[in-house]
């Protein structure tokens, strides 16, 4: 909130025209980091991703090994058990139960040859997996050292600009408060709705800074006056006399010089 000290519209426009040399500044660093920041993050989430899926497979493997495993359990229980009726075979007393072992037998045999397919299945999955992990590492390698490097990018940015940015950022609120919330509310919507986020912008050849749009030499004349906030009918931009950003520009230049 603006104190309660009623300042000129003089002032008030130096003050938006400040606000809007700070916030200009602030968007010249995030367009020098650019996309990088949403590319290092992309990059993590896809690293993430694929390690999430290296578990997997990985689990996968251990399933079916153990999978395996039962099957030669079951291999060896059913080899037992033809031993077993083979053996008994031996003492029948009539084909009725010599036949009925003979089935038992049949049936093991089946299991046996059964499970010796599930177990050529599960190793071709194995081999499959084994496969598919392999290239997954590469890829995750290959991922991570092209992270490494955009980290090591956005980590060399971030730390020739963040102090600036932190001091800007602190400074764009200090002139917030020197302008009513009014005017500042104002000043953020025609910032989100124009080109640039320039919502502060000087005469300049007789139209406004960024368009061609001419300015009725009255109004120009109202402008130099800085007797009344005037924006321009054709962008909602706030106008300002060139004089008076030149100055602004240069004091604030100072300021800027002491942040870096």
């Amino acid at each position: 909130m603006a104190t309660n000290k009623e300042i000129s519209v003089e002032e008030k426009l130096r003050a938006l025209y400040d606000l809007q040399l700070i916030d200009s500044r602030i968007d010249e660093i995030k367009n020098v980091r650019g996309e990088l920041p949403l590319e290092v993050q992309d990059l993590e989430d896809e690293v993430a991703g694929m390690n999430t899926r290296l578990e997997k497979l990985t689990t996968d493997l251990e399933v079916i090994e153990e999978s395996i495993k039962a099957k030669k359990l079951g291999i060896e229980t059913s080899k037992e058990l033809i031993k077993k009726y083979t053996a008994q075979q031996d003492k029948v007393r009539n084909n009725r139960e010599f036949n009925a072992l003979s089935k038992e037998v049949e049936f093991q045999e089946l299991e046996i040859q059964l499970a010796e397919k599930h177990i050529k299945e599960f190793k071709v999955q194995i081999e499959q997996k084994k496969e598919v992990v392999e290239q997954t590492k590469e890829r995750v390698g290959a991922r991570e050292e092209h992270l490494k490097h955009k980290q090591g990018e956005l980590d060399e940015i971030l730390s020739e600009t963040e102090k600036e940015e932190t001091s800007l950022l602190k400074e764009s609120e200090k002139f917030e408060k020197k302008i009513e919330d009014r005017l500042v509310i104002a000043y953020k919507r025609i910032r989100t709705n124009v080109k640039n986020g320039l919502a502060v912008v000087a005469i300049e050849r007789g139209a406004s800074g960024g368009s061609f749009f001419t300015i009725p030499p009255q109004v120009q004349m109202e402008i130099a006056a800085r007797k009344k906030i005037i924006t321009d009918e054709h962008s909602g931009r706030i106008l300002i006399d060139q004089e008076l950003a030149t100055q602004e520009k240069e004091k604030m230049q100072k300021v800027f010089s002491k942040m870096k």
